[in-house]
């Protein structure tokens, strides 16, 4: 897998301070995309144990919340590969971090209902997920307004929350 950026500090992708990883691969191509230059599977760098072991430290201070992925695309089977030891990594060393995925993939339907099953990482790195904010980006629904989402067909959902209840649970006040 590649990485486009790391981003420390960041404070424009979920809340408080995170430390934020765009990975590179997307075949969603979604119009006019924030971060299009990451749909190249091979733009960027390697993501090696060097930067596990750099956004573990990041993620060690008291007043980093947590923890973001985005990309590119984050489920994409081979990103799904290389980003599973480091949210095992995250929970195991960090458990009081959140860690929240930005997937262009609908929750329900396409992560829950084909990736489940058939692309053997899927599961467990859902349990080891707080929030993902599911669906891809639609031009024609863009709103500015909206918190740490583009348009608005996109949901922020508990995770484990929706995985005990088998419902898709949004997370209140966003």
């Amino acid at each position: 897998m590649n990485y486009g950026e790391i981003k420390y500090f960041d404070v424009a992708n979920g809340p408080g301070i995170r430390t934020s990883l765009f990975v590179s691969g997307c075949t969603h191509h979604c119009k006019n995309c924030f971060n299009a230059k990451t749909w190249d599977f091979n733009y960027g760098e390697p993501f090696t144990d060097r930067q596990i072991d750099d956004i573990i430290t990041s993620l060690m201070p008291e007043y980093v919340n947590g923890f973001t992925l985005l990309g590119g695309e984050p489920f994409e089977p081979v990103n799904q590969k290389g980003i599973l030891p480091l949210l095992r990594r995250i929970k195991k060393e960090l458990p009081s971090k959140s860690i929240w995925i930005f997937t262009g993939y609908l929750f329900d339907r396409e992560i829950i209902g084909e990736m489940v099953g058939n692309i053997p990482e899927t599961e467990e790195i859902l349990k080891l997920t707080d929030v993902i904010i599911d669906g891809r980006f639609v031009e024609e629904l863009k709103n500015l307004n909206l918190k740490f989402k583009g348009s608005s067909n996109q949901r922020t959902i508990d995770v484990q929350k929706s995985l005990k209840t088998g419902n898709v649970e949004l997370v209140e006040g966003y």
